[in-house]
């Protein structure tokens, strides 16, 4: 668990640092997502980090998961951090946040653990919060791309090396999101091969897979959280389940 929580860490500590340079009124511009600004956004990442916390340590209401109605538990947490100033919205995400560490720190990799639509272990939650990280905050950073300089390393949408978690578990989650698309996932499996940050090389599944994706791993992993259309992408499919793929994969 260390790694993955080593991560998560610094993807938090890497937006937390962004948002330190924002207005007060940069938190009430729009983000990509319908309906939420910067301050929602940040409510819903508290939010979503307070009930995981509370799953874990086994301190949720009886009941209370798997969700039933996942966009009203989703809008209760935005409603939640509206009344409230955003100095107090980012400490109730960091407080949150630190409450998530603490209990999957006590946690084995494969253990299992409640969570909003499924039980899960406990490596797989650590990589969804890292993920709904990395994702809202590249709404976040989207919403102020028009202040980037321009200079490559001043870029705050520039991929880290983290990102390869977003990459695994976009592939780990392909037989489920088949599923959800009424589609049939393919027994040989399919192996994702990517390029990440610096030119490293990520391989997923099967080394003799007849289907086979390729492409840049931020493509791949923006497609899986939904910021970006295959479409407009460079992403390559070999195979007819490695095309249906690109067009049912998610990451949540």
């Amino acid at each position: 668990m260390r790694e993955i929580l080593s991560d998560l860490v610094a993807e938090e500590q890497s937006l937390d640092q962004f948002l330190q340079g924002l207005h007060e009124r940069d938190w009430k511009l729009p983000t990509m997502a319908p309906g939420w600004s910067i301050h929602d956004t940040i409510s819903h990442l508290a939010f979503t980090e307070w009930a995981a916390a509370d799953s874990v340590n086994g301190d949720a209401e009886p009941g209370s998961l798997p969700v039933e109605d996942i966009d009203e538990w989703t809008a209760r947490g935005v409603r939640e951090g509206r009344p409230k100033r955003y100095q107090e919205v980012i400490e109730w995400w960091r407080s949150g946040r630190a409450a998530v560490v603490d209990a999957l720190s006590k946690k084995l990799p494969s253990e299992r653990v409640e969570w909003v639509v499924a039980p899960m272990s406990a490596k797989a939650l650590a990589t969804l919060r890292l993920m709904e990280t990395w994702a809202h905050g590249l709404d976040i950073k989207m919403a102020l791309a028009d202040r980037f300089t321009g200079e490559p390393e001043e870029d705050p949408l520039l991929d880290s090396p983290r990102l390869r978690h977003v990459a695994w578990l976009a592939h780990r989650m392909l037989p489920w999101a088949f599923e959800l698309a009424g589609e049939e996932f393919p027994g040989g499996g399919i192996r994702v091969e990517l390029m990440g940050p610096n030119y490293a090389r990520w391989v997923y599944g099967p080394a003799d897979a007849e289907n086979v994706i390729k492409g840049i791993a931020g493509e791949w992993c923006r497609v899986a959280v939904h910021r970006l259309d295959v479409s407009a992408t460079n992403l390559k499919a070999e195979g007819d389940a490695a095309e249906v793929a690109l067009h049912v994969v998610r990451a949540y």
